[in-house]
């Protein structure tokens, strides 16, 4: 287990890889990246029950995870580097044609820690359930996990796959939203405001948890520990998390355009100077 201060420095670096990988390719998403860094490290360092060395795709004895905003792959993948899934640096090869780090996470070439192809918003929950349904079937009481944005919470399959959960009592999932109120388009609010998503997840049956400030290590940490403290008791576990896209570059937080916009090579030293070298080292 990693103190949070450890865990402070990893999503320092992985927000330096985030911003590398990006600029480097001249495509990807870096701002949801960004403000997904501290749960991400968080959850491959400290709160998941997993073996990098032993993967395997049924997760048979591991807690898994899938993404189903599966366009933040700089933050998926630097993470798991981080944790030892591939080699740091073949964070070097992002979304170059034929590599394992595609653009959207890709099963094709098994890349470990991969089990879902993902980016078609929506499906990320179905996966998710089924996968703890498995579990259940198995006897497997390791827990499954599944992280969405807001605004991939517009989509229809989501709240059917939601009332599924609910109505058969799949408890032994904990799915976290990625609040960070923004989306390719300009605002939630703007596109189709989402309401009040606690009152809309109870209403489901299912038992929630805020944390307050998703860029916080700290209540990160305590938060996800809460929510695994709620499984097994018979309703499926909803985290909302809010965080800030673009968090840890000023010029970058909470500004939409940075969901699918990278930074200029002239802009990239002005944003790492905000982030600190660590001692893990670029790739």
């Amino acid at each position: 287990m990693k103190t949070t201060k450890e865990l402070q420095t990893i999503a320092t670096q992985v927000r330096r890889d985030i911003l590398r990988m990006t600029t480097a390719a001249k495509s990807g998403h870096p701002g949801g990246s960004l403000g997904c860094a501290d749960w991400m490290t968080a959850m491959q360092f400290n709160l998941m029950q997993h073996d990098p060395e032993h993967f395997t795709m049924d997760g048979k004895g591991s807690d898994m995870l899938f993404v189903s905003q599966g366009h933040i792959t700089p933050v998926i993948y630097s993470a798991m580097a981080r944790r030892g899934y591939f080699p740091v640096s073949e964070l070097a090869t992002f979304r170059k044609f034929g590599t394992r780090l595609q653009g959207h996470p890709s099963t094709e070439h098994r890349l470990p820690g991969i089990r879902m192809a993902s980016g078609s918003l929506g499906q990320g929950m179905s996966v998710g359930i089924g996968a703890a349904l498995g579990k259940k079937m198995t006897g497997d009481n390791t827990l499954v996990y599944t992280l969405h944005g807001d605004g991939e919470l517009q989509e229809g399959q989501i709240w059917e796959a939601v009332m599924f959960a609910g109505a058969k009592g799949v408890d032994n999932l904990i799915s976290t939203i990625d609040w960070n109120r923004q989306q390719i388009d300009g605002t939630t609010m703007q596109v189709m405001d989402l309401g009040d998503l606690r009152q809309k997840f109870e209403a489901f049956g299912w038992t929630v948890v805020n944390i307050k400030n998703g860029n916080d290590m700290q209540q990160v940490l305590d938060g996800m520990a809460q929510a695994k403290g709620l499984t097994g008791k018979g309703h499926p576990v909803c985290v909302i998390l809010k965080t800030e896209m673009g968090y840890g570059v000023d010029f970058m937080q909470g500004i939409n355009k940075y969901h699918g916009s990278v930074l200029s090579a002239d802009d990239l030293p002005k944003a790492l100077a905000q982030l600190p070298e660590t001692e893990l080292g670029d790739y």
